[in-house]
């Protein structure tokens, strides 16, 4: 098996600490390793470095090899620019066709997720391979503890052994209620964004549902193959579909199933979720920094400085050296909209 890491996100969520140049995926916000790190961690207990690659964009190459330095170079596959996951990772697998055998499993998933769960990490990945050699898309569903919105689903239907089910269909992120219908009919399972299927498999499948794409894919490797791989192929690039692999194929193909997975997880979407799965004290704060705290609760901080609470409750308060977040936590989402302002009004600050 080998592995390919998405690390092509910006992290705009995460403002103030997440810039253009430093996304959430090279942040040390959950321990004193790297989102990245920690991923390629997880993977180093069943896949060697040589066998993980990691796809991001051109500018963010150096800061993959200054966070994995065991990886080879070649392990770091450049995408010309975002045009969301179906693209990627068609662009992922033609390029890892070349250093591997097609019939390979490949191992789809994103650099800034959170499972401290390894072995039952690693337990459940090794179910895919069962139906993997059968031409299957595999996909884990992150069994739901909430009524969440924030995520799509997968709806489940027969099962094919005591791990694994066949997908229905995949769902949109929805609202509360129907959220909580989801919950209450048991087979509804979160989307995690991870994926298993050959190399062989998920190229096929792109020449069925995407033809367009393998069409561009059979460009670019022309141009590879007569200038090399730094060849530049944002030309064709330019013209793939803006789609993510969820619509592009996942919703398309007929062999998909689900593995529901009950390991903890997370996909540290912004700072109220990052509040939420972070250790805190007797009063529910959060405190990344030196701090004096006076009947406040429920707040999260993160600050070089010593920082001074009296009387306040569910804040996040974040300060760089160049900016200062304070929000809501049930708010801290519209970040993204500061960071829209920003690019209006001082560019620098993104």
């Amino acid at each position: 098996m080998i592995a390919l890491i998405m690390a092509g996100g910006s992290g705009t969520r995460f403002w103030p600490l997440s810039r253009r140049s430093h996304p959430k995926q090279y942040l040390n916000i959950i321990s004193d390793r790297s989102m990245i790190q920690m991923t390629a961690d997880r993977l180093l207990e069943k896949i060697p470095i040589e066998k993980i690659y990691v796809v991001t964009s051109a500018d963010q190459a150096p800061i993959v090899q200054e966070h994995l330095p065991d990886m080879p170079a070649r392990n770091i596959i450049i995408e010309p620019f975002g045009r969301n996951t179906a693209p990627c990772i068609a662009l992922s697998a033609q390029y890892l066709k070349n250093f591997c055998d097609a019939d390979e499993e490949m191992f789809v998933l994103p650099a800034d997720h959170v499972i401290t769960q390894v072995d039952e990490f690693n337990r459940y990945l090794s179910y895919a391979s069962e139906f993997t050699k059968n031409e299957s898309h595999v996909t884990f569903g992150i069994m739901p503890t909430y009524p969440a919105t924030g995520y799509g689903y997968i709806e489940a239907s027969d099962k094919l052994n005591e791990h694994a089910m066949n997908v229905s269909q995949f769902k949109e992120k929805p609202d509360l209620e129907t959220a909580e219908a989801f919950l209450n009919q048991g087979n509804y399972f979160w989307n995690s964004g991870m994926f298993v299927w050959k190399i062989s498999t998920i190229l096929n499948s792109f020449k069925n549902c995407l033809p367009k794409v393998s069409e561009l894919l059979e460009n670019i490797q022309n141009k590879w193959d007569k200038e090399g791989y730094s060849a530049d192929i944002s030309s064709f690039y330019d013209s793939m579909p803006k789609i993510p692999i969820d619509i592009g194929i996942m919703e398309q193909v007929d062999n998909r199933v689900v593995i529901p997975v009950d390991y903890d997880w997370s996909d540290v979407g912004g700072w109220k979720a990052l509040y939420e799965i972070s250790d805190k004290d007797g009063k529910d704060n959060v405190l990344k920094c030196d701090a004096t705290v006076i009947d406040s609760k429920s707040n999260y901080v993160k600050s070089d400085k010593h920082v001074a609470l009296i009387g306040v409750e569910n804040l996040v308060i974040v300060e760089t050296p160049d900016a200062i977040l304070v929000s809501n936590v049930e708010r801290s989402e519209e970040v993204k909209t500061v960071v829209n302002t920003l690019k209006e009004t001082n560019e620098k600050l993104i």
